[in-house]
């Protein structure tokens, strides 16, 4: 009886260290990040744990995967193991899908649907493909209000929070949050005065966003452009053309320019059908709050490469100045080329 009881003691001695030990100890040495991608087993996660997180007991992690079936109901996601979780904690989070947000940002050049598919899922789980595909489905689009041609104008680039297993559908709804989170009362004013829609706005900030690199600049290339809607005048700017040749030019030339689409703006007055990229929110502001160089309509109308080759640009309200200006910027380019 004495030897029984005495083994029933260690038995259970042992059964509550395990407990405490797989339910209520930390288990893990450092912070580590983990990508459980489909089709990973519960022996290969175990084993990046391990490995990445520095576990303290295996056994303590093993056992409690067994436990708590973690092979079975394994959940793909990003999640962080932190020195401060216990095994039971991180079976559980894998199993439940307790993810931690991964930050996806959206920016740089977004002229090529391509590209802009390739970053946002070198960031998610999302393939390419399936994200190319969502920026070219028409019936998804309506939802928001766009289509395949203006799909541009949804996309805010910035930095947002989300879950690493999104959907592309889930980055179009976060697009769409930001993007009426922009358009508030006061900026729909603003377009309303300036004669603009929305859309209206996201297309001429698109060209402004394609001429220039510097924000300090965008309000003034946007008053240029104004100037020439008000007067009439056909944009005549560069970047419409490149689109129509999916940017596969370096530099456009006389021939480019009879390209027949709506989006060549030398050859079609007005803005073009659609944004020809996505426009950043400074060029978006710029359009709302423009530098006309002067009075509206009577400012500036025309704009060069400035000839100190910073990437900005020098302007002018008339023809014969801004002839002078190019001028100056091709004896510049010559010589820089001796």
């Amino acid at each position: 009886m004495v030897l029984a009881a005495a083994v029933l003691a260690v038995c259970c001695a042992v059964a509550a260290g395990r407990w405490l030990r797989d339910n209520k100890l930390p288990n893990f040495s450092r912070t580590a990040e983990i990508f459980i991608y489909p089709g990973t087993t519960a022996d290969s996660a175990m084993a990046m744990i391990s490995a990445q997180a520095g576990v303290r007991s295996g056994r303590s992690l093993a056992r409690t995967f067994r436990k708590k079936q973690v092979e079975a109901y394994i959940t793909p996601g990003h999640y962080t193991v932190s020195p401060g979780n216990s095994s039971v904690y991180v079976a559980r989070m894998l199993n439940n899908g307790w993810q931690t947000p991964v930050r996806v940002t959206l920016s740089g050049n977004l002229r090529l649907k391509g590209n802009i598919a390739a970053k946002i899922s070198s960031q998610l789980l999302a393939d390419s493909v399936s994200v190319r595909h969502a920026l070219d489905d028409d019936a998804l689009l309506s939802r928001y209000g766009f289509s395949s041609s203006t799909v541009f104008a949804l996309l805010m680039p910035a930095t947002y929070e989300m879950y690493w297993t999104a959907t592309p559908e889930d980055f179009l709804d976060r697009q769409k949050e930001a993007y009426d989170a922009f358009w508030t009362a006061s900026n729909d004013s603003k377009a309303a005065e300036l004669g603009l829609t929305r859309m209206q706005v996201s297309t001429l900030a698109s060209i402004v966003d394609a001429e220039t690199n510097h924000e300090e600049e965008m309000p003034l290339i946007a008053g240029v452009y104004l100037n020439r809607l008000r007067l009439g005048m056909p944009l005549q700017a560069d970047p419409t053309v490149a689109f129509c040749f999916d940017y596969g030019i370096t530099r456009v030339l006389n021939k480019h320019l009879q390209v027949d689409s709506p989006y060549n703006t030398y050859r079609h007055a007005g803005l073009p059908p659609g944004p020809i990229c996505v426009p950043c929110r400074a060029a978006l502001e710029a359009v709302l709050n423009p530098d006309y160089g002067g009075e509206p309509g009577r400012g500036n109308l025309f704009f060069c490469a400035d000839a100190d080759f910073s990437g900005t640009h020098v302007f002018a309200r008339t023809l014969r100045e801004h002839n002078r200006n190019a001028a100056a910027y091709r004896r510049a380019l010559n010589a820089r080329s001796r």
